[in-house]
């Protein structure tokens, strides 16, 4: 592990400098209109992130043995996942060197290093093992590697890996993956999803794509990837987009580059706050939301019915909650853009959103309360929150 003193090249931009500091320059895209001035909801990453890696300095490539680095960080989850019959019970034991022997066509696609991060079961990973693991992946492109991989539970894939994704401004390709039926079992899936989180990491095609998550040969952008079943080897998909891409015998197809990253800066030591997040349901009067502040909740993320509703009797506690700390509005539907003046009764997305509700945009509730905490955690400042999630989140409300 590396510690704090040695890393000492910045994320981000600084937090201390505003929202476009913290959030990094917007990047200018064509508007329909011609005028790279006009008001746009597009943003894409800077063009200085999709150029092709050439290695640390480029001359071993005329070697036709030559091979890019690709570094892989294991951090636990049912890929380590060995069942002990005796003990009755299972755990990630299995090492990332263990691992990466399991799929030994590796050695023909990258120049593997394989290192052992943690060894966690998934639901036990934190905001602070998150920002170690930013700082390691850092430390490991800087050193020269083309891409990173990394392997964990998949319980929380959805949201460390776009929590990495909002950290990290590296064009490398940073690849999370892991395994839906661990190595004891028939049809274990761990071994082709590392080969294949490897050699997109290895390929220039990935690049500038942010965080990515690949499973089951399809490569999906961290931002809309979700688990969609217990237990399934297809279990990760993009339902509001689809998959980014796929592997076709080994090599990696992009068939499309998501637009509206951000970087938030946060320090490594930060302390990242906890926000709640509360489903509406049938009947729901809304008795949580007056508590939370009590509980030591900075922010809340909201997932309301359909659009972006919720029952009569909760407006008045969410308004009295806007005045307390950021409340984001989402839907629960887990697919689909927030709406913003569609509906007028009480408890609309109108009436919320006139209130002080923040719309979370394309973001789902778990995308949205990371987005929340990692903004918290960087600025407090409610136009840093407001304008990440317009970045992120595509949540500009549309011309009236």
């Amino acid at each position: 592990m590396v510690s704090a003193a040695r890393r000492g090249q910045p994320h981000c931009m600084k937090s201390e400098a505003g929202v476009e500091a913290i959030l990094g320059p917007e990047a200018h895209t064509v508007r329909a209109n011609g005028d790279p001035h006009a008001p746009s909801q597009a943003h894409v990453a800077r063009t200085d992130t999709i150029q092709p890696w050439t290695g640390a300095s480029g001359a071993g490539r005329a070697d036709p043995r030559w091979l890019p680095r690709v570094d892989y960080l294991a951090t636990g989850g049912t890929i380590a996942t060995v069942q002990d019959d005796s003990a009755g019970a299972a755990g990630p034991t299995l090492t990332a060197e263990a691992i990466a022997r399991s799929a030994p066509a590796i050695d023909e696609v990258a120049d593997l290093r394989a290192a052992q991060f943690m060894q966690l079961p998934s639901p036990s990973i934190a905001f602070a093992d998150l920002l170690r693991l930013r700082d390691e992946i850092a430390l490991r492109i800087a050193d020269g590697s083309a891409g990173v991989v990394v392997s964990q539970g998949t319980d929380t894939i959805e949201e460390t890996a776009f929590a990495l994704d909002l950290l990290t401004v590296a064009s490398a390709p940073i690849v999370v993956t892991g395994a839906m039926r661990g190595p004891s079992l028939p049809g274990a899936d761990g071994p082709a999803n590392l080969l294949a989180a490897v050699q997109v990491a290895a390929s220039a095609v990935a690049r500038g794509l942010g965080v990515l998550v690949v499973f089951n040969d399809e490569i999906h952008a961290a931002r809309f990837v979700s688990k969609t079943h217990t237990s399934k080897p297809s279990a990760f998909q993009s339902r509001l987009v689809g998959p980014i891409g796929w592997l076709s015998e080994g090599h990696p197809v992009i068939v499309s580059r998501p637009v509206g990253r951000a970087c938030l800066s946060v320090p490594s030591d930060a302390h990242v706050p906890p926000i709640a997040l509360i489903r509406v349901a049938l009947d729901d009067d809304g008795r949580i939301l007056p508590s939370l502040a009590a509980h030591g909740f900075r922010g809340v993320v909201i997932e309301g019915f359909g659009g972006g509703h919720v029952t009569p009797p909760m407006v008045a506690a969410i308004e009295r909650l806007v005045s307390e700390m950021p409340v984001v509005l989402a839907s629960r539907t887990g697919s689909g853009e927030l709406l913003h003046n569609t509906y007028h009764y009480p408890g609309s997305e109108t009436q919320l959103l006139e209130i002080g509700a923040i719309p979370a945009g394309i973001l789902d509730g778990l995308k949205a309360r990371i987005l929340l905490s990692l903004c918290l955690a960087a600025s407090p400042a409610r136009e840093t929150v407001a304008a990440a999630f317009r970045a992120v989140g595509m949540a500009a409300a549309p011309e009236r």
